[in-house]
């Protein structure tokens, strides 16, 4: 009797853990698999991760298994994010907390979703345009626009001027990307002039064609003016030699702030790219002002604008070298100074020809040099 009961048992005891194992999945599949998923974040990626960046990726992991495979996709990750940003109460964290974990979040989602590049889920509030000026940059222009790809634009605008090389066809080989063809050279200044009159954007990231700058550090200009910035500048400062080598421009730079009394800005200027302006911004300074970039830079100030430099982005070493930028007393620094001396022309308007400077009588200046 003992051994006919047996096989039955044995029967029964497979059939419950069968129906076991098909309810663990339905319910996985039916409440987004949080738990099984979990179980996918690498050892190695645990222990290299922080507290919130594991977090952000074991989310990117659920908002992707949410949702069958043919509806993920770059768009519906940057809605998951926005609404797991919000939950999280990430609103007000500065950028370099906040990067991290937006690539983080990219990381787990692309995990799931088998896309290499996810791109950057940076939560803005205000649309953004990039608008990109190119002269012969065949060789950098594709990784520059796929960088950009990578951030929630609206527009990408590319302004060729005076293209002698393959530019052009490299730029067409990028869907969606808006050209606006020059035959002569106009300028990088003058293109992005026109640029911002194309564009439509609350947000305008400004970046040149030469200049390959990876997706999260540019994502900082567009998250400071998305915050309430009107300028945001970039922080040259830490590549800058102390003053007594610095050449003139730098120096043009330095002197200009000075007088309109942000010293705090020191060298940091709208010559210098990536650079981001807000709508507002543009609107008080007119697109025609940015073709002089010190001078765009002195009306935004003297209109009241936030000027803040959120990012330190080296350009200076990485700046593509041109017969006509290297040297002392290049064409492209006399250029810059004559910038630099129309804005103080601006500044003078309103602040008078000693910018501010309270005049002193011979005794006051000596009086001042002897207590030296």
């Amino acid at each position: 009797m003992r051994n006919r009961r047996r096989p039955l048992r044995r029967r029964l005891a497979a059939n419950r853990r069968s129906r076991a194992r098909s309810f663990k999945y339905k319910a996985g599949v039916r409440f987004g698999a949080r738990q099984r998923t979990r179980r996918r974040v690498p050892r190695k990626r645990q222990a290299a991760y922080g507290r919130l960046e594991l977090k952000a990726y074991r989310a990117g992991i659920d908002g992707a298994a949410a949702v069958r495979r043919e509806q993920r996709n770059v768009d519906h990750m940057r809605m998951t994010y926005a609404a797991w940003h919000d939950r999280s109460g990430l609103a007000n964290m500065h950028f370099t907390r906040l990067a991290p974990i937006l690539q983080a979040y990219s990381k787990g989602y692309a995990s799931v979703s088998r896309h290499v590049h996810c791109g950057l889920p940076l939560p803005l509030r205000r649309s953004a345009s990039a608008v990109v000026t190119v002269c012969n940059e065949m060789k950098t222009i594709s990784a520059v626009l796929s960088e950009l790809a990578k951030l929630p634009f609206r527009e990408i605008i590319v302004v060729l001027n005076g293209c002698r090389d393959g530019s052009f066809a490299e730029v067409r080989k990028h869907p969606g990307v808006t050209i606006l063809h020059f035959p002569e050279r106009l300028g990088h200044d003058v293109g992005r002039s026109l640029g911002a009159a194309a564009a439509r954007g609350d947000i305008l990231l400004f970046t040149d064609g030469d200049l390959v700058i990876p997706a999260v550090e540019l994502g900082a200009f567009l998250y400071a003016v998305d915050q309430g910035a009107d300028l945001a500048l970039n922080n040259i400062t830490p590549w800058l030699p102390v003053f007594s080598r610095q050449d003139e421009v730098t120096r043009s730079k330095s002197f200009l702030n000075l007088v309109l009394g942000r010293p705090d800005l020191r060298a940091n200027s709208l010559t210098a790219v990536p650079h981001a302006l807000s709508r507002r911004a543009v609107e008080n300074i007119g697109t025609a002002a940015l073709a002089v970039p010190p001078k765009a830079q002195a009306l935004a100030i003297q209109h009241g604008l936030v000027v803040t430099a959120p990012m330190a982005v080296d350009v200076i070493r990485n700046n593509r070298v041109r017969t006509g930028n290297t040297g002392s007393g290049n064409r492209v620094a006399r250029m810059i100074l004559g910038d630099h001396i129309e804005a103080l022309g601006e500044a003078m308007s309103s602040a008078g020809p000693r910018l501010g400077f309270t005049s002193q009588g011979r005794a006051e200046l000596a009086k001042a040099r002897n207590s030296i």
